[in-house]
């Protein structure tokens, strides 16, 4: 029996050391990545994404053998993500979620209780290793396979936090926690202002960053309302993780087209001084698609965002927010087709492309227990708060995930696209084509030698023909189609293409430049 455990013992040593070994093989590159737009971002919620719903009723009851996401469960999906292409992961917040005043069963992923504390609710109980080491492992075996690791900062403290250091909080005239925006189960986290910034927040933060890089090793930071703090409390932020390691990637949830404040009594700082302060980038206004109608308002937002490369003494980049957790399904949007060209874009364009969970095999995330009265809950609310449409991100609910098979594998046709044309996305040209027809948007990607064509139609309602500038283009060109119905009719410099409503097409020309 003794030599037995000696043995076991031994194993659990050499287990620990190919994991220490693991994280010092890895050389964080995140930053390049993104910054060459050559990163395929997938957003993950550790709760929800393995899963174990049993009985197919959409929630996760424990009482019945059923089993939430854990860092340890999740590691089986890991090769599933590496042969969709992605390679970065970005996960939604894992600090510990509160309990008061809450939304939901399990409490809102955003109302954070402690900023250097892993969720308790992530740890897998089979498991032999603290909750820190299954974190770190999870991380590790994402690295083994070429996968980078982002963790989400949330911006405001959960009640339960405000009860605990209520000097953390922005106040109202009555010495009450300000609650943000219409988010009830959290407060406003007191950052400060560009004059002086709150050193019990900054010290909060810093904690999270010592947590982030010293003892899990992942590389980067995605900000929750990142424009809700001045850009001189981000600045030291930002330097000091740099300090620690200079490839760390830190995204900003902000946008372009967002100019007020989360509160009257909140700080407001615009996309471009958050730029400055050091973050790596942010979220383009791409998730406007569903309300623009014609190809110029998309042209010049990817316009606008690619410009950003050389606006900063810093080289900046942009995430193709077309769909995120705040936003709803694609599929309630416009359908199948709109998730098509979402994918497509995000291959073509010269961005980060960025994807949430269950949206590749096309999940709708309508949950039929939302908002209806639970029968367990973990929280103060006895009640399956979800938002309609969205992931969700309040309860022990199912893993997210669709039946669309075609669209799954549209999705792993894009990314290994993507990846063949990662020099064209870092380092050639995009070039903006003229169209006669107002929905369809043309533009062409070109590394000097190869060029690859992109058109498609934003009516998703009506099937549109049009005809296609483009320059130096001879009608004997030979189109490779990469996602196509029916090739265009070609002439000299011009194409005449047919196209069907909400249809998007890629063709690739080799030995062809577009004058």
């Amino acid at each position: 029996m003794k030599k037995m455990l000696r043995i076991f013992i031994l194993l659990l040593l050499l287990l620990g050391t190919c994991d220490v070994q693991a994280q010092e093989n890895w050389v964080n590159d995140a930053r390049k990545l993104f910054l060459n737009n050559n990163a395929i971002i997938y957003e993950i919620n550790i709760r929800t994404f393995n899963a174990k719903d049993n009985n197919n009723n959409g929630i996760i009851e424990f009482e019945l053998g059923e089993e939430s996401g854990s860092f340890i469960n999740a590691i089986e999906r890991l090769d599933e993500l590496k042969k969709m292409g992605v390679n970065m992961i970005h996960v939604l917040p894992i600090t510990q979620t509160g309990k008061t005043k809450a939304l939901g069963t399990a409490g809102s992923l955003y109302a954070a209780v402690s900023f250097n504390k892993i969720n308790e609710q992530l740890k897998d109980k089979t498991s032999v290793l603290e909750l820190n080491e299954q974190v770190k492992k999870f991380v590790n075996e994402a690295h083994e396979r070429g996968i980078r690791v982002i963790i989400d900062l949330p911006a405001c403290g959960a009640y339960d936090l405000y009860l605990q250091r209520p000097e953390l909080f922005v106040k109202d005239n009555d010495n009450s926690p300000v609650i943000p925006a219409d988010w009830m189960d959290v407060r406003l986290l007191d950052a400060g202002n560009e004059d002086i910034i709150n050193t019990d927040v900054f010290g909060v933060y810093k904690e999270f960053v010592d947590l982030a890089i010293d003892e899990l090793g992942v590389d980067g930071i995605r900000a929750d309302v990142a424009h809700c703090k001045p850009a001189k409390f981000w600045r030291a932020l930002i330097s000091y993780s740099r300090e620690k390691d200079a490839q760390f990637l830190w995204l900003a949830e902000s946008s372009d087209s967002w100019h007020d404040a989360v509160s009257l009594r909140g700080v407001f700082t615009p996309y471009d001084k958050l730029l400055q302060a050091g973050f790596d980038g942010y979220y383009g206004s791409f998730f406007n698609l569903k309300e623009w109608s014609t190809s110029q308002e998309l042209i010049n937002h990817i316009m606008f965002n690619t410009g950003l490369k050389t606006k900063f003494y810093e080289p900046k980049s942009v995430i193709g927010s077309f769909a995120t957790h705040d936003e709803l399904s694609p599929l309630l949007v416009k359908g199948v087709p709109y998730s098509s060209m979402i994918i497509w874009l995000n291959t073509t364009l010269p961005i980060n492309a960025y994807y949430l969970d269950g949206f590749a095999s096309g999940d709708n995330y309508v949950y039929p227990w939302a908002n209806q009265k639970a029968l367990i809950t973990y929280t103060d609310d006895d009640y399956y708060f979800a938002h309609r449409g969205k992931i969700d991100i309040f309860n022990f609910s199912r893993k997210p995930q669709g039946d669309n098979e075609e669209l799954l594998q549209e999705f792993i046709v894009a990314n290994n696209f993507r990846a063949s044309i990662s020099k064209m996305l870092s380092d050639g040209k995009f070039i903006p084509l003229k169209s006669d027809c107002t929905p369809v948007f043309a533009y062409a990607l070109t590394d000097g030698e190869d060029t690859v064509i992109i058109y498609g139609n934003l009516d998703f309602e009506k099937p549109v023909k049009a005809t296609i500038r483009v320059p130096g283009l001879q009608k004997d060109a030979v189109f490779i189609p990469i996602k196509a119905i029916l090739e265009p009719v070609c002439y000299n410099s011009k194409i005449a293409v047919d196209l069907k409503a909400g249809e998007i097409v890629v063709l690739k020309i080799k030995n062809f430049s577009v004058k």
